[in-house]
């Protein structure tokens, strides 16, 4: 099928492909200086503040309106701190604070260190509503549960950040908070009638909208209300009908990874990336498993197909274009913020700290250098693979001779002899604090205080069942929650930190140690 130069650099234009490596292969300075518009960086492309700076330097030489786009949420998804965990505590942490000012100032100091980056447009912040506890990809990546308080916080947010001219994106589309299907692996349902979706998920939109955010994130969502074939990213139904004309947004529409099983599954990548296009979407974000020249190709040669084809106009096709241009052309005449002042994202974290003191007085502060487990769930996808995290590490630096276990659920079935669905193999039932992991744990402590630490326990009943366990024989033991807080009733103290950044760590361990 014959492609045209000029079709070829016009579906090039709408392509946010990544790559590996922390300075740009040849074929991506190739393919910037023939007409790619812009770039999506990830964790593998950052190292330390003047390599970045240097990187997006590069790419600017090739292109001077290249569109640098990264997901800096802070808190559990960075990929500015990926390898020393973040120094800001992300959403659900400064939804529990509750203070706008705050929130608009964590985001500039985020802005700040984007701007000095080179970084033209973050791919934040999540405005979904986490009406669903049990979602495994949302979760703290939300400011809470409630449509006002995400609304105004998502505001914040974005005025924050845009003060210091990079651009924010508000994700996910209409709104990935009620769902319990990870839209990396699977399609999540959104089951949600139009009244329902207006007063919930799509209130956070509208505000941003309101607050004149540059940029609209898709979500991979079957959004029955308004598709019931069709996921978000795929349906003119949910871009045009309801984002263009209903909610009347006319910044950049950006997709979700179009890796991502949701919608990559059932269509392919250049299948998925040219529906988006037509559906309503202006850039497509690829690149986080693909990240070679050949895949990017082929996905460039499918959407300049599918206009030759006649599913994608080429109207559509030049629209989506012209407003990624134009994202680069405001963020070339956006003045950048001044800096933040203090470790904001520090005090920022002690703030969202919870404390619940159930045991005698003088539990606090610890009185000896403690033992530290803490159990590690698998995370989700949009959260790199073994970030810091955790209150061992910072409450070793305060209190030394501390010694910290960290164990997952494979670790726990090994030692305990469980099978996989978590029931004892020996038949015997639930097992006493003297079986398996739990008596070595106990052993470590002895004569010492223990410190668990937990993340997300109501949704991993492994953690749940060593947890209870423990404190059966240590009713003493102190509880670190640093995911979504269940019960703050176990332990003598509960310490509920709302998030697994590194400052949420040191937060904790400063109250551990008598200093919080």
């Amino acid at each position: 099928m014959k492609r045209s130069p000029d079709l070829l650099r016009l579906a090039d234009t709408v392509l946010l492909p990544g790559f590996a490596g922390t300075t740009a292969p040849d074929w991506v300075r190739r393919r910037l200086a023939g007409g790619l518009a812009g770039v999506v960086l990830f964790s593998r492309n950052v190292d330390t503040p003047a390599q970045l700076a240097a990187l997006t330097s590069s790419l600017r030489a090739e292109n001077p309106d290249v569109v640098i786009g990264i997901d800096e949420e802070a808190g559990e998804v960075t990929r500015l701190e990926a390898r020393t965990g973040s120094s800001r505590p992300g959403n659900y942490a400064l939804g529990v604070v509750d203070d706008v000012e705050l929130t608009e100032q964590v985001a500039r100091d985020i802005g700040h260190d984007l701007r000095q980056a080179g970084i033209t447009i973050d791919f934040a912040p999540a405005a979904d509503v986490n009406s669903n506890p049990d979602n495994p990809v949302i979760g703290l990546r939300a400011f809470g549960a409630a449509p006002g308080l995400v609304a105004r916080h998502t505001a914040a947010w974005i005025r924050g950040l845009q003060s210091t001219g990079v651009a924010a994106c508000a994700k996910h589309f209409p709104g990935h908070g009620d769902t319990s299907v990870d839209s990396h692996h699977g399609i999540p349902r959104v089951t949600a009638s139009r009244e329902e979706l207006a007063e919930v998920e799509l209130l956070p939109f509208r505000v941003a909208i309101r607050e004149g955010v540059r940029s609209i994130m898709t979500g991979h969502l079957l959004v029955t209300a308004y598709d019931e074939e069709r996921p978000a990213t795929l349906s003119p139904r949910v871009l045009t009908g309801l984002l263009r004309r209903e909610l009347g947004f006319e910044g950049l529409i950006v997709t979700d990874g179009i890796e991502m099983a949701a919608v990559s599954g059932r269509y392919g990548l250049g299948g998925a990336s040219a529906m988006a296009v037509a559906a309503g979407a202006d850039a497509v974000c690829v690149g986080g498993e693909n990240a070679d020249e050949a895949t990017h190709a082929r996905i460039r040669d499918a959407i300049a197909d599918a206009v030759t084809e006649g599913s994608l106009t080429e109207e559509r096709l030049a629209d989506a274009a012209a407003r990624v241009r134009a994202l680069a052309a405001w963020r070339a005449g956006a003045e950048p913020g001044d800096a933040v002042p203090g470790e904001i994202g520090l005090a920022a974290a002690r703030r969202a700290l919870r404390v619940t003191l159930r045991g005698p007085a003088g539990t606090l502060p610890l009185a000896a250098a403690p033992h530290v487990v803490e159990l590690a769930p698998e995370t989700n996808l949009a959260i790199d693979k073994g970030m810091p995290w955790g209150a061992g590490e910072p409450l070793g630096k305060l209190l030394p001779g501390t010694t910290v276990t960290r164990l997952r659920a494979e670790d726990v079935r090994a030692q305990d002899g469980h099978a996989e669905d978590g029931h004892a193999e020996d038949g015997r039932g639930a097992r006493e604090p003297g079986d398996g992991v739990a008596a070595a744990i106990l052993r470590q402590a002895a004569e010492r205080p223990l410190v668990v630490v937990v993340r997300d326990a109501h949704r991993h009943p492994w953690q749940t069942d060593l947890l209870e366990r423990l404190l059966a024989a240590r009713p003493d033991g102190v509880v670190v929650e640093m995911g979504l807080p269940g019960r703050t009733d176990l332990g003598a103290v509960h310490i509920a930190t709302h998030g697994a950044a590194r400052v949420c760590g040191q937060a904790a361990a400063e109250v551990l140690a008598g200093l919080g």
